[in-house]
């Protein structure tokens, strides 16, 4: 995508913000009595609304305590949500545009024309009994039956229960932001699956980004980590990443012969490598892993998706591989069909601090794996039904210490209660943190801590897991104690880091059936946390990044500072250091960041210890200023390989 076309992108993205985001503001001073200072109107004084209004008011009112709790001010929080709720809205029209587009056609015609679309005319023609009454003719109707259709099979990008779901544009607002987006020159960027990625990017308002720099040279929350750090990659720095990780990783395994040599124009292949020649033992495609820790739009696992293609069509045909897969699947014919399906269920992984950032990454997935089935030329009711997208969301788990207390209560032995209340407890940074939060160490450091404490006690003494540096909110409503009996337990230590885990997730499972409506708000971040910590179980072969830099957030500093002592300058450092440690032996991350860590002396141990102890470098171009769109900031792309245990 070209930059004349961006700058469209841009400008109607900039256009259809600010119209939202002033239409949506009058609805909820207007409506629900919340204005934009903060203040909230009693809501015994709004006795026009119905019992509906009501229970959004307070829908509304949870979302921004929610925010509050996190340490965001009254005003910012109500800014935040109207600004979210105008993303929400602009996010589904977009993807409505994406999806009907001629080269998709994966709906009726439906927003491309407003309320003179054809596939809205067809639903007046089936259902007019619907339609009467309605102010505007039923075209709100039937978007939002098309939000909860489509919501169906892309999750929390349609989800109408959430918060930020409420406020629907009036008739105006909506024909205009329609009109926006209808312009024929913005006509060929809805083919490309990348468009979503752009609007992503271009959202968030300049003006927040300087403001938010001016007030602090650190992020002072997740949020502010995110949006300063909205760098799109430019295509051919993904290619070069993409192809001398991934895309080498096959090369090797099939010694050359393969597809992806011609594929990945970008490939260093020159004869001097240490690799060249080296054969790698082949492995099952669908055992690839494939992990982008700052994942963003996605737009390094859209192209891994590519040339995963290629990887399982030629191991079918594998004399060492294709048996197992032949065997799986006896239909070669079958075998593409579940293609895609098996990519996005076995391959790519992401993690991102953003939930729009998750939210626009799985759908542009799903989008790609659309594509592949078109390719096939497979009919949309012929094609399968798409499952598991990978990407999640870094977040805590649930907030409310009554809700933990009361599932723990029951959990045998009494160790294992404690063990969920501490992981709980770490889990609070994950917002923060990201994929940088070693929360896969952290719970083996929990039981291995839990039962040396267990073994110095004396026989028959109780005592709690939780020293005077816990919380003493959660000292005094978590009163259960530790028994030195468990200590004998073998068969719960053997199997205890899988049984914290389990635990984890069936308390998610319980705070996502509470009616009210904070807990599910909590409950959604339990869902994201558990994803969390179970994407991070086992190592991954390719991790492939874009990200952050600078000083961590105010919230995460002391956590980076402690975990990250040789790369704590700089957290673009720090991904590179977790990255390898994700990474099993021989393993590839490919990286694009500033080059400051190549010759400043404050990251000597960057890279005396990491880059050339712990890695070695397989690549690097040395790209200079303007690659990354609007930052200030000289880039380097490289790509190193995980060092065995068995390297000297």
């Amino acid at each position: 995508m070209d930059k004349s076309q961006r700058t469209l992108i841009y400008n109607t993205v900039v256009q259809c913000r600010r119209l939202l985001e002033k239409d949506l503001a009058r609805q909820l001073e207007g409506a629900y009595g919340v204005h934009a200072g903060g203040a909230f109107e009693p809501l015994e004084s709004l006795t026009y609304l119905d019992a509906v209004g009501r229970a959004d008011r307070e829908a509304i009112k949870a979302a921004v305590r929610h925010d509050e709790a996190a340490g965001i001010d009254r005003q910012a929080a109500v800014e935040r949500y109207v600004r979210e709720s105008a993303f929400t809205f602009l996010n589904r029209l977009a993807a409505l545009k994406l999806i009907e587009h001629p080269s998709r056609a994966l709906i009726r015609p439906s927003v491309g024309s407003g309320d003179q679309s054809k596939g809205f005319q067809e639903f007046g023609l089936l259902s007019p009994e619907a339609m009467r009454g309605q102010s505007d003719g039923g075209y709100r109707l039937y978007l939002e039956l098309l939000f909860d259709d489509l919501g169906q099979t892309l999750g929390v990008l349609f989800d109408r229960t959430l918060p930020t779901s409420i406020l629907f544009p009036t008739q105006p607002c909506l024909r205009e932001a329609l009109n926006l987006l209808n312009d024929p020159a913005l006509e060929t960027i809805w083919g490309e699956d990348e468009t979503i990625g752009w609007i992503y990017q271009f959202f968030t308002p300049t003006e927040l980004r300087e403001q938010a720099r001016k007030a602090s040279g650190a992020p002072r929350s997740s949020y502010e980590l995110a949006f300063r750090n909205q760098f799109y990659t430019p295509r051919y720095v993904v290619n070069f990443l993409v192809d001398n990780t991934l895309g080498r990783l096959w090369w090797e395994m099939r010694e050359g012969e393969t597809r992806l040599a011609e594929l990945c124009g970008y490939l260093v292949r020159r004869e001097d490598v240490k690799r060249e020649g080296v054969k790698r033992e082949k492995r099952d495609p669908r055992e690839l892993r494939v992990l982008d820790p700052a994942g963003g739009s996605g737009h390094f696992l859209l192209y891994c998706f590519d040339l995963l293609l290629v990887i399982y069509d030629e191991a079918y045909d594998d004399a060492e591989l294709g048996p197992v897969l032949q065997r799986d699947f006896p239909d070669r014919d079958e075998f593409r069909r579940a293609v895609p399906g098996l990519i996005l269920e076995h391959n790519l992984h992401g993690i991102d601090i953003d939930l729009r950032a998750v939210q626009i990454a799985g759908f542009a997935l799903w989008l790609r794996a659309q594509r592949a089935y078109a390719e096939m030329g497979l009919k949309v009711r012929e094609r399968p039904r798409i499952d598991h997208v990978h990407i999640v969301c870094a977040e805590p788990m649930p907030g409310e210490y009554n809700l933990l207390g009361e599932f723990t209560r029951d959990l045998k032995p009494a160790v294992l209660g404690n063990l969920v209340r501490e992981v709980w407890e770490k889990m609070k940074l994950a917002g923060e943190a990201g994929s940088l939060l070693k929360i896969e160490q952290e719970i083996g450091e929990s039981v291995r801590k839990a039962r040396e404490t267990l073994a110095r006690q004396p026989a028959g003494i109780q005592l709690t897991l939780f020293g005077p540096e816990q919380p003493q909110q959660m000292q005094r409503q978590l009163p259960e104690r530790l028994d030195p009996r468990d200590l004998h337990d073998e068969v719960f230590w053997a199997e205890a880091e899988a049984r914290v885990v389990e635990a984890l997730r069936t308390y998610a499972r319980r705070a996502r059936q509470g009616q009210h409506v904070s807990r599910r708000l909590f409950a959604e971040d339990a869902l994201q946390g558990i994803a969390f910590v179970d994407l991070l179980q086992r190592p991954f072969d390719v991790v492939l990044m874009n990200p952050p830099f600078g000083a961590a957030s105010l919230g995460s500093k002391a956590y980076i500072t402690r975990a990250y002592p040789r790369t704590k300058n700089d957290l673009y450092a720090a991904f590179v250091e977790r990255g390898l440690e994700l990474l099993r032996g021989g393993g590839y991350l490919g990286a694009i960041t500033s080059r400051t860590g190549f010759f400043l002396t404050s990251f000597r141990k960057w890279r005396e210890e990491i880059l050339l102890q712990e890695a070695q470098l397989i690549a690097l171009a040395d790209l200079g200023y303007g690659v990354l769109d609007t930052a200030m900031v000289e880039t380097a792309a490289y790509v190193l390989e995980k060092r065995s245990a068995t390297d000297e």
